[in-house]
């Protein structure tokens, strides 16, 4: 009995391991400044790091609709799409921007054996603490 029970077990836990290795690995996402506007009253700047391991990536996704984001990739390459953009590569030193309400189709390492990385400048409503809402599918 407690032979099947451990056989089981082990079963499922493969089981899940082979389901979750079909989705790419997510990010590592830090917030390394968040400071208001002085100038601009109920506005901020929110400094973000996504780190993608190789291969990783998260789902598509959409940033808050007072979000204007300038992004500089800093290590190794993205593969970025926003909706209604054509889908497009980056790599170090080169930037992006996504205006407020756009929904990040793609984001990706575009390297399946070195990481990635990119500071993501945040210009938004002050008083927003979700900085990225996946899409439900």
């Amino acid at each position: 009995m407690v032979t099947r029970f451990l056989l089981a077990a082990a079963f499922a836990a493969l089981s899940i391991s082979a389901a979750s290795a079909a989705e790419p690995p997510a990010g590592k996402v830090t917030v390394v400044f968040d400071r208001p506007i002085p100038n601009i009253p109920g506005k901020s700047m929110k400094g973000v790091v996504v780190e993608y391991g190789p291969g990783a990536a998260s789902p598509s996704h959409t940033h808050p609709k007072t979000a204007f984001i300038y992004a500089t990739v800093l290590e190794g390459a993205f593969r970025i799409k926003v909706k209604g953009q054509p889908e497009k590569i980056y790599h170090a030193g080169e930037n992006f921007v996504e205006e407020p309400g756009s929904v990040h189709e793609v984001s990706a390492n575009a390297s399946d054996t070195e990481p990635a990385r990119l500071l993501a400048v945040f210009v938004l409503d002050t008083d927003e603490k979700t900085l990225v809402t996946p899409i439900k599918k």
